[in-house]
């Protein structure tokens, strides 16, 4: 069976990709775009995280931003 992932291209300055080179010298990484796909995959799951720990929407914050008030809690 035929590897079913599909990649695309992304073009990164050339001095970069020197420098990722370098980095990766030694250790598990098998080129850049291993490197590159690894660092945007924890990028996004970072984000992603950040997004799910947001406790309020805004409405949410404003209804209890209005509780607050009718307690006398806030002006």
């Amino acid at each position: 069976m035929p590897d079913e992932r599909k990649y695309t291209t992304v073009s990164i300055p050339i001095q970069l990709y020197e420098k990722i080179k370098k980095r990766i010298e030694g250790t598990g990484f098998t080129s850049v775009s291993d490197y590159v796909t690894y660092v945007l995959r924890e990028v996004l799951a970072s984000l992603e995280e950040e997004e799910k720990e947001e406790v309020f929407s805004e409405e949410e914050e404003e209804k209890v931003k209005e509780r607050l008030r009718a307690l006398g809690y806030l002006d």
